[in-house]
């Protein structure tokens, strides 16, 4: 059997070529916008910002707000910190349950499987502001409000379900050859698992990382609001909001906050992006 060499971009004609690139266009201009028009009010003066007629490029723009941000915020590097550490840990405690569940989801047939993880999806369907008071009751009789616990276990809570499902469709198209091979010489299921499956999971897990480690950043505000009032347990949403919030909102300065607190997953994403593009287009191709 012949396969067609040819790259498949240039198996189109020139007016779907345009059409292609014109939607790609259109859908990053939707997209970026409103990254571009954040990090430009964040070089503008306060005085610009309601000028008439609206000036899109800032006239005199400067890193002004950059600097002056740390004094609007005091703490502004703690609430980083907080968000990066409740994120971080929300990640690792995701990963530690979901990859050998995502396994035995994969490879192993048990009474309940379908209905679990017909459950598992069930909870995504449920925002969290629905389960806030339950929460919120269950937090105090543990006694753990006010805590870094109290923000990492909802956010954990919510997070499996998901990461579950990307990680199991990942872990079913390892070849089962593999493992199979493995048991013929003699290894057992957790050396299996810890030997072959892992290394050929590791894209998958990476992607589930990311995911997650996003989620979690991205989730905060609701339950550090109603589960903390202690400003060391912050993190950067809430900084923001009740730095920015209380008499007018400076929005340079909470522009340019807000691009510097969103630097650490940006980084995350950066340093881990190949095994992100791996995972996503592994089982493309065979």
């Amino acid at each position: 059997m012949s396969y067609d060499k040819t790259a498949l971009i240039n198996r189109y004609k020139w007016y779907e070529l345009i059409g292609i690139y014109a939607g790609i266009a259109v859908f990053l201009t939707f997209v970026l916008a409103p990254f571009v028009e954040g990090f430009l009010v964040s070089l503008k003066p306060l005085s610009q910002l309601f000028s008439s007629p609206y000036r899109f490029w800032p006239e005199n723009g400067s890193f002004e707000a950059y600097r002056t941000m740390w004094v609007s915020v005091p703490g502004f590097a703690r609430y980083i910190f907080n968000s990066f550490f409740i994120s971080t840990v929300a990640t690792v405690i995701v990963l530690l349950l979901v990859v050998p569940a995502s396994y035995a989801f994969a490879r192993f047939e048990f009474k309940g499987s379908g209905q679990l993880l017909g459950a598992f999806l069930a909870v995504n369907m449920f925002s969290g502001a629905v389960l806030l008071i339950p929460l919120f009751r269950l937090m105090r009789s543990l006694g753990v409000l006010n805590t870094y616990f109290a923000m990492i276990v909802p956010g954990v809570a919510f997070l499996i379900p998901s990461a579950i499902w990307l990680l199991r469709t990942y872990m079913m198209r390892i070849p089962r050859e593999l493992e199979e091979a493995a048991y013929v010489d003699g290894a057992g299921y957790f050396y299996t698992f810890r030997r072959v499956v892992l290394p050929l999971a590791t894209p998958g897990i990476a992607v589930v990382a990311i995911t997650t480690f996003i989620g979690a950043y991205a989730q905060q505000f609701i339950f550090a609001l109603t589960f903390n009032s202690k400003t060391e347990y912050m993190p950067l949403p809430i900084g923001l909001f009740a730095y920015f919030g209380r008499q007018e909102v400076i929005w340079n300065e909470l522009m340019a906050a807000s691009f510097v607190g969103i630097a650490p997953a940006m980084i995350v994403i950066f340093f881990l992006q190949r095994y992100l593009v791996s995972g996503l287009t592994a089982g493309a191709i065979k």
